[in-house]
């Protein structure tokens, strides 16, 4: 389970990064460019999966035997 908390927090930090961007207007081609909402949501997003990771590596690995 520990992998997947990785993945998905790794991806949805990604996706985070991209909503930021388009909300600060440096990545165009969508409704979200240079909108205050989607750079906050995408920022929210982001410490989400900051946390998500931080809990996932401070988390002892189970023993899989």
């Amino acid at each position: 389970m520990r992998t997947w908390v990785i993945v998905a927090a790794i991806l949805a930090g990604l996706l985070g990064l991209v909503w930021v961007g388009q909300g600060f207007g440096l990545i165009k081609g969508s409704f979200m460019t240079g909108s205050g909402l989607w750079a906050g949501i995408g920022s929210v997003l982001v410490a989400a999966s900051v946390a998500a990771l931080i809990w996932a590596f401070r988390r002892p690995a189970r023993d899989s035997s």
